[in-house]
């Protein structure tokens, strides 16, 4: 019987087992030979690991948004469920062209009256779990737009004051530093601007602290509203909206989704990621697909594109159970391994 250590090129003699009976090699000792081999397989499988360990801790993770029904739980327990890498605090529903920002935050607490400061701690600890916690604009309903390039970069400085830097204790917040700004615009008649505004909060990334951009755009091509911003390349993720419009949803059938999910894979410029986002119950939107749906038929597919970076969930509230069901199939290990091991051998 051939011993297992063999199988994997490192020297059996080593490991205990018999000897190969013989290795020709014309100009190089075949002890020498063998130990090369040897080193080359550890170091593929060594590659292997750092690579697996790769995409599971740093590229692909679930994004949900909390903050719009009080009977969703707190945000600590969000972020204690283990189940989400990133979490949009939502929504900031007024701002710009002179109006006074207002957040609002369902049942949770009352920005005005400064009980949501003590947020601030479950921030923290939601980042010392390593989730990413940014703050959504827009939304559904409100009174935000912006009127022209001075006003974005007047409501960039008043969100990096007000949530991202820290140092506004009369902030609704508090003195909080957010990892980042979601782009949540839904509002008819908001289209402009927005690309600016994304410039103006990428500005205030530095080497110590980087502000991170992501986007909510509905799945047809292109959004009516943040087209010109995504185009900027600017979004770190792009959790699209396929839920809602029957032409790009479940409505359509597991092909239908998958071949709007390429549509958009090929239309994000280079170094975004892209989020398959959906609906966690049937009540959260239309076009809702089943979570097995999801996990066992749609995931091992779009898993396979070169800016796949997990699935994004509408809401907290709704997801009693569609993110545990897909947890598992959110993130592969073992994601082109066999393609790299042939392509180092």
């Amino acid at each position: 019987m051939s011993c297992l250590w063999s199988l994997l090129m490192i020297p059996s003699y080593k490991m205990g087992c018999t000897p190969p009976l013989q290795i020709h090699s014309k100009h190089v000792p075949h002890q020498v030979l063998i130990d090369k081999m040897a080193t080359k397989t550890l170091l593929i499988l060594s590659l292997l690991l750092a690579f697996s360990l790769f995409r599971s801790s740093e590229a692909c993770g679930i994004s949900t948004y909390w903050g719009q029904n009080g009977f969703e739980g707190t945000l600590l327990q969000a972020c204690q469920s283990g189940l989400y890498k990133y979490i949009n605090v939502a929504f900031l529903i007024d701002f710009g062209c002179g109006v006074t920002p207002r957040m609002n935050l369902a049942g949770h607490c009352d920005p005005p009256s400064g009980t949501c400061r003590r947020l601030i701690t479950e921030i923290q600890a939601c980042q010392n779990l390593g989730i990413k916690v940014l703050l959504s604009l827009g939304g559904s309903a409100g009174n935000y737009s912006l009127c022209s390039t001075d006003d974005a970069y007047q409501v960039a400085a008043y969100l990096y004051d007000t949530f991202l830097s820290g140092t506004s204790s009369t902030g609704p917040l508090g003195a909080v530093t957010l990892d980042g700004i979601d782009f949540d615009i839904e509002y008819p008649g908001t289209t402009k601007y927005w690309d600016d505004l994304a410039r103006a909060l990428a500005s205030y990334s530095t080497p110590a602290k980087k502000v991170y951009l992501s986007a909510a755009p509905q799945c047809p091509i292109p959004d009516r509203n943040l087209d010109t911003a995504i185009k900027t390349g600017l979004f770190d993720y792009v959790w699209v909206q396929f839920y809602n419009n029957p032409g790009c949803d479940y409505r359509s059938g597991v092909s239908g989704l998958i071949a709007a999910w390429n549509q958009w894979s090929a239309y994000l410029p280079e170094g975004n990621q892209l989020f398959l986002g959906l609906p966690a119950a049937p009540g959260a939107g239309a076009g809702y697909a089943p979570p097995d749906v999801i996990a066992n038929q749609v995931l091992p597919v779009i898993r396979s594109s070169k800016n796949y970076g997990g699935v994004m969930l509408w809401s907290r509230f709704y997801d009693t159970s569609f993110s545990e069901i897909i947890q598992p199939a959110v993130c592969s290990n073992t994601l082109h391994h066999e393609n790299l091991l042939i392509s180092m051998v």
